[in-house]
């Protein structure tokens, strides 16, 4: 026997159409350097994103088709999050701060036909305007207020007057291709994954929930997080939903940029990777800033040390969400929220469990799988790769054929490394490339950099291997120091620190001051540079 419910289709369509209709009078605003924030409402939204459509197709732009966005965070670039699966064709979101050659790749095997860039980020795009062999249109967005156009470039408010406004969107498959975003990966060519109209409402969905982001109307939401990387895990799709104002940081924003914004239009929800946080709070203790008009912080990327998620609590009284996921997951896979009897728990009890990744998400599932193949079991303890499966999880990458990232019984494995304790919370420890064998131990190079990152003149911390004739491999400490105690702080002081922390053989052999810690094109502490940087480095005698 079947239900006898409607097969109507989980597309974005509905939920644009929805909010058109109840919050036409709700505001979006983008930051634009050395001017006034530009702030238009949801009904002037809803209309540029129906020219934009009628001038897509009248650039003859089809179902299935890709449309490439280069662009900093603004709202013409949530006009193209819209408009252009509306219509059928896929949004493509380009990471710019990639390297020139692999920006070139993602283009051309995702097979764009019409990159929408910000004059901001032109620059960097027309070197290599010639190596973009589908690209047949340029349309240029003047996203500072001394933007000049490229000589023959569309620019981006004439698009929107060619063509007559889309007065009806198609009727579409929920599992037709929405959008695609590639990763920025450490080995080989970036992979592309593909969004399905399912996967994005369905994850909207999960990100309204309590137990999640618990975006609503009333929510006022600065987009920091890059509309590139991972769709700024979809919080411009489910703050349309709900109705919320929504800011967009605009080109470059900096830590400064963020405080000022909360401060002037007391937003209540901003995410950003850790490294962005840390210098919040360098700006936040040294000249009083009020930033607690934030209700939450939703903190992934890599992990954020539990020292920053206590200070962020106790000075400036705004929570930190941890959480965990992917551009394969798109993104969310795990969030670390308290259940209601853990409460009443002493503190430090309670920020063990938040400083951990947190637990699945709706419509996730997770498990680890350790090195012989056998399902860990939720001890705390055992450790193993990460891997998932659910409706918002790739079952495969764009345009390859290999299998390597997938199970046979169909689990996507993610590469991280972590534990689930008893209460179901995952704790990263490392990534698969990044993790530490020493002697036939593990050694967590992230619980190491969160520890460090503790002591009180340290800015930022990176663990890495470096070879051994003994042991195969040792953790080395690449340490910043803040700024006050640059020249002041030893490699001592930091063993010291450690050293009733974590068992003897975890010690890292050296530690290294270091002026910065290299950053992937998303924040993210960029390893492979470092282990380069020190893969010479002399081995300790023991």
């Amino acid at each position: 026997m079947k239900g006898l419910m409607m097969d109507y289709p989980l597309t974005l369509t509905q939920f644009f159409e929805r909010s058109r209709r109840l919050f036409a009078k709700k505001t979006l605003a983008t930051r634009i350097p050395s001017q006034p924030l530009f702030r238009y409402t949801y009904a002037e939204f809803a209309e540029r994103v129906r020219r934009l459509a009628g001038g897509l197709r009248a650039l003859d732009i089809r179902p299935g088709d890709r449309v490439g966005t280069f662009m900093w965070n603004c709202h013409q670039h949530l006009e193209a999050y819209w408009a252009i699966p509306m219509m059928g064709a896929v949004l493509h979101t380009v990471n710019f701060r990639l390297a020139p050659p692999d920006i070139a790749y993602i283009v051309t095997h995702g097979g764009d036909t019409i990159l929408i860039v910000g004059a901001s980020v032109w620059p960097l795009l027309e070197p290599m305007r010639r190596e973009l062999t589908t690209v047949r249109e340029i349309v240029i967005v003047r996203d500072t207020a001394d933007a000049r156009l490229p000589v023959g470039g569309l620019e981006y408010e004439d698009l929107l007057r060619r063509g007559a406004p889309v007065a009806e969107w198609p009727q579409l498959d929920e599992r037709d291709a929405a959008a695609m975003c590639y990763t920025s990966g450490t080995t080989g060519h970036p992979k592309g994954v593909v969004y399905s109209h399912r996967a994005l409402y369905l994850h909207s969905l999960g990100m309204a929930q309590a137990d999640s982001f618990a975006l609503s109307e009333r929510d006022v939401i600065l987009h920091i997080v890059p509309m590139f990387h991972a769709n700024a895990w979809c919080v411009p799709f489910a703050g349309v939903m709900v109705g919320a104002t929504q800011i967009f940081g605009g080109p470059s924003p900096q830590p400064r940029d963020i405080v000022e914004m909360t401060e002037q239009e007391r937003v209540t929800v901003v995410g950003a990777v850790p490294t962005v946080w840390i210098g919040v709070k360098e700006i936040c203790e040294r000249e009083g800033h009020d930033i607690s008009s934030i209700r939450l912080i939703p903190c992934g990327g890599s992990a954020a040390p539990r020292s920053l998620i206590e200070l962020f609590d106790e000075k400036f009284g705004v929570p930190m969400l941890h959480a965990w996921g992917m551009t394969e997951t798109t993104p969310v896979g795990t969030l670390s929220r308290l259940k209601s009897y853990m409460e009443p728990w002493p503190d430090d009890q309670k920020y063990t469990v938040r400083a951990k990744q947190g637990f699945p998400s709706v419509c996730v599932d997770l498990r680890i799988v350790d090195e012989q193949g056998r399902v860990a079991p939720w001890d705390g303890k055992t450790m193993g790769e990460i891997q998932v499966r659910g409706p918002w999880v790739t079952s495969g990458y764009y345009k390859a054929d290999s299998t390597d990232h997938f199970t046979e019984d169909g689990w996507f494995k993610t590469g991280d490394v972590g534990t689930i304790d008893p209460e179901g919370y995952i704790q990263i420890t490392d990534r698969t490339k990044d993790v530490i064998k020493s002697g036939g131990e593990w050694i967590s190079s992230v619980d190491l950099e969160n520890l460090i990152m503790a002591h009180p003149k340290v800015l930022e911390a990176a663990v890495v291997a470096v070879p051994h004739p003994k042991w195969i491999e040792r953790p080395l400490a690449c340490v910043v120091p803040k700024p006050e105690h640059h020249g002041s702080l030893t490699a001592g002081e930091i063993i010291e620190f450690l050293r009733p922390q974590v068992a003897r053989f975890w010690l890292p052999d050296d530690v290294v001051l270091i002026e910065a810690v290299p950053k992937t094109s998303v924040g993210k502490f960029d390893k492979k540079v470092l282990r380069e940087r020190f893969k010479g480095w002399p081995p300790k005698a023991g």
